[in-house]
């Protein structure tokens, strides 16, 4: 079991858009609220072209990472709510200044939560 906070970047099946359909793919934790559920921002390793994204590279983690070369974009108007129980793993965890620049982002688009930060039991 798993515990997840604000800035865990973990691996999900999630969908980008109404046109694509769901697939594994790694997602920054923007809020941990009651009840085991996540807000999550999608990550992407192509730059959106009508949307905000916040680029990310190896030197934004605290610890693990992402299989990635040069950078990959945080999307935040993809930011979606995910049960714990659909994580599939934690790939590592965003500096607090990259996890806070996100979380600025997400809540522009209002997807952050009052309770961001706090953990969860998966």
């Amino acid at each position: 079991m798993g515990q997840y906070a604000a800035g865990d970047v973990v691996l999900a099946p999630l969908r980008i858009g109404p046109a694509s359909g769901r697939k594994v793919r790694p997602a920054v934790v923007v809020a941990v609220h009651a009840g085991g559920i996540l807000t999550v921002c999608p990550v992407s390793g192509k730059i959106p072209f009508d949307s905000p994204y916040l680029p990310i590279a190896p030197h934004d983690f605290s610890r693990g990472g992402l299989d990635l070369v040069d950078e990959s974009y945080v999307l935040a108007a993809g930011a979606t709510r995910l049960p714990t129980r659909d994580v599939i793993g934690l790939k590592g965890r965003l500096s607090e200044e990259s996890a806070a620049r996100v979380r600025a982002l997400a809540g522009d688009f209002g997807c952050s939560g009052t309770d961001a930060g706090q953990r969860q039991k998966k």
